[in-house]
Formats: C-alpha cells, structure tokens, sequence
C-alpha cells in the first residue's frame, strides 16, 4: 500500500500476535455468560455475578502484579500471561467433556483471564515503547485500534454461528487457542531485552502499589483524561445490558438483529483508527481531545430513543457507529500521549493503574444502572445514562494538556537489540 509506514519485522510478530489474540477473543466474545445460561442454567443474578465480579476480582489481584510486571523483562511477562490464559480458558473444555463444569470454575477463570490481560496491557505498553521509534507510536497503536474494532465487527457473528453448529464450548477453545498462537508469535520476535533496573528499595517499598496513580493523579495532563476516560467507558459499556433486556425483551428485537445491531458498527473502528494521525497532524492533539472526546459523549442519548422494527434497528446502528468512529480516533492518540508521559520505569504501573480504574469504574456504573433499571424501567436507566455522559466533556483538559516543564526523568530500560534503526508502542486498552 503507498504511504504505509513500516515498523519492522519485530512490530510486524508483535500486531500479528496480538491480531490472532484479538479475533480469537472476538470469537469467544461473552462465552462464559452463554456457557452459564445454556449448561449450568443459571439465572440472571448469577449471569450477572459472572460479568462484574470476575473482573473486579482480577482488577484487585492486578494491584499487586503491577510492581512485579515492572521490574521484569516484558516479553516473558507477555509470554506467561498468554500461557495463563490459555491455560485457564482449557480447563473449561476439558472439564465440560467429563461432566464437570461448574459456575464456581467459570468465575475462577472470569478472575484468572481478567488478571492476565491487565498484566499483559501493562507489558505490552511498557515494551511497545522501546520497540518502536516515539514519531511512531501513534501509528502503531491506530492500527492495534484497528485490529481490535475489527475483531468485534467479525469475530461475535462468527463466534455465535460456530457455537450453533459445534456446541456452546467451541470458542472457548478458539480462544485457548489463539493465546497460545500469540505467545508462540512473541517468542518468534526474538532479540535481547534488557532487564529493567531497580534498587531493593524500590522493589520493596509497599507504596510501590501506588506509584503508577500518583503519576496519573500528578500529571496536569493525564489527570483530567483519566477521570474523563474511566466516566465514559464506565457509562457506555453500562448501557450493554440495559439494552439487551430493552431490544431483546421490551421490543422483540430477534437475536440475529440484536448481533448486527453491535457488530457491524465496530467497522467504523477502522474509519476512526485510519484517520488519527491525520487529524492530528491538521487539527493538533488538544484539538482531538477536546472535540473528538466531546464527540464520543453526545451520541448516547439517542439509544433512549430506539423504537421496535426496522427503524429502531437504524437507530441503534447509527449511534453506535457515531460512538465507535470517535473512539477509535480518540483511542490511538490518547494511548500515545499516555505513553510519551510517562517514563520507562513506570509505564507498567500507570498503564495497569489505568486499566483498574476503568474497570472498577465499569463495574460500578453497570451494577447502579441495573439497580436503577429495576427500579424503574431500561429505558429511564438510558435515558439517565444518556444525559449524564453529556457532562463529561466537563472534565477534558480545557488547554494544552502537555505540561510546560516536564521533569527528566532517567530511563533505566534501554532499547532492545536487536531493532531496526531505534523502534517503539500500544495494545488495546484505553
């Protein structure tokens, strides 16, 4: 393709593992719920315990891991958490095959695969760094963005036809599968990777957990688009249930609209992905973060709107895929500027302290707009969603959100060897 920047063979083994990971989790999109409701039988305070408490578990356990991922070789990291992963999501298969699935064992692997990816992200962001040059960096995380909005579009459709034909475990073992094939990919990039270097102090001290939030919190730029980010992740990702019981229940929506309704707005991910640097290089940074990221918050109310039939289906489709262009604009510039702020010897930490506070942020807003839902109706509950995501654009940095005088801070994590003229970053999370 003319113009396409090349980042070298050890990105190109990087985004490969990461494209088989991604399609591989796409496939396996929501498998642990479904595996609960068409084998265990369970109903919906279980289905819903196994959606929020999993992951709140694994962000908990990822508090911990943070210092420890930092203080290592990241490629192995990256290799382990794949292996666990893989690992975990067996165990599913097998104990489906000899009659001993239970829900204690889905929720064990909710935590365990919950766990894994906060510590991977942390990884991956830390060594992406080093492994690609810093006027890079936005392309390469605009096409991880791109890989992953990708995987959505396709993978759940898929994901749904092979379950209807193969059995409800099938893409559980897809999913194995491809973290397997994604640690085989990242051991294939090869080279030597220095190990990060910290004192026994540093590596003992207990505030050390903290660390990678008191850098969020004390940056000028980041503070203002993490609470922004953790407020509008939060608040989209709540709507995701109270619109199931909306389309599928309310309005007999039938399943095969509902899948397309979410699926094929996930390929305005790859219109947002592609023209990041674009806008960024004609309209600037600040200006992305300020319109972009108001652009990402006004559409939401409209899922309030949906009606039954043929219209309603257009609506829901067409907010989504408002939603799903400016985030995936938003996203690759927002992981770089993250990363380009913070230094080497504290990228793991920050980037799983990111991760945890969304997360936690998702799982609060989830469980009090359920409670809300219930108490009134989905709809209200949209509605109320809708209208406080609108005051979010209150929260993004008014100025330039670069600091003026940044402190130098030393870089204990040189560049890997071997690279192409000096390479560097992202893997999906934002």
């Amino acid at each position: 393709m003319v113009g396409r920047r090349r980042l070298g063979r050890p990105f190109g083994w990087l985004w490969a593992s990461y494209a088989v990971s991604a399609y591989g989790s796409g496939l396996g999109f929501g498998a642990l719920p479904l595996i609960a409701v068409l084998v265990l039988h369970a109903g919906p305070a279980e289905v819903s315990a196994l959606s929020a408490v999993g992951p709140a578990v694994g962000a908990l356990i990822a508090v911990p891991l943070a210092p420890w991922v930092e203080f290592r070789r990241k490629r192995p990291v990256m290799i382990m958490m794949d292996l666990a992963r893989c690992a975990a999501m067996a165990t599913i298969p097998l104990a489906y095959a000899f009659g001993w699935l239970g829900f204690v064992q889905l929720l064990v692997v909710s935590t365990v695969v919950a766990a894994a990816k906060i510590a991977f992200n942390a990884a991956s962001g830390a060594y992406l760094k080093v492994l690609v040059r810093p006027d890079d960096l936005l392309v390469a995380n605009a096409r991880f963005e791109s890989t992953n909005w990708s995987s959505i579009a396709v993978g759940p459709p898929l994901g749904g036809a092979a379950i209807g034909l193969f059995g409800p475990v099938t893409t559980v073992v897809a999913d194995a599968i491809s973290y397997l094939l994604s640690a085989l990919g990242i051991t294939a990039i090869g080279g030597q990777e220095e190990a990060p270097h910290a004192t026994g102090k540093s590596r003992a001290r207990a505030g050390g957990l903290l660390d990678g939030w008191r850098h969020i919190m004390g940056h000028p730029g980041l503070r203002p688009l993490y609470l922004n980010q953790m407020l509008v992740s939060g608040l989209i990702m709540a709507t995701e249930p109270l619109l199931a019981v909306l389309l599928l229940r309310q309005l007999g929506f039938p399943p095969w609209q509902y899948a397309l309704a979410f699926a094929a707005p996930c390929l305005g991910g790859l219109i947002g992905s592609r023209l990041a640097r674009r806008v960024v290089a004609r309209f600037g940074r600040h200006w992305v973060f300020r319109a972009v990221g108001t652009l990402r918050a006004i559409w939401l109310i409209g899922l309030a709107l949906v009606r039954p039939g043929i219209v309603g289906l257009i609506t829901v489709m067409a907010v989504e895929l408002a939603i799903i262009v400016n985030m995936s604009l938003y996203g690759p510039v927002l992981a770089t500027y993250r990363l380009e702020h913070t230094p080497q010897h504290l990228v793991a930490r920050t980037l799983s302290a990111w991760s945890i506070g969304q997360q936690a942020s998702i799982a609060v807003l989830t469980a009090l707009t359920g409670l809300l839902a219930d108490a009134t109706s989905p709809r209200t509950a949209l509605t109320v969603v809708g209208l406080l995501i609108l005051t979010t654009p209150l929260l993004l940095p008014r100025q330039d959100p670069t600091p003026r005088h940044e402190p130098t801070v030393p870089q204990p994590m040189q560049p890997m060897q071997p690279v192409q003229p000096l390479k560097p970053r992202r893997f999906k999370e934002n």
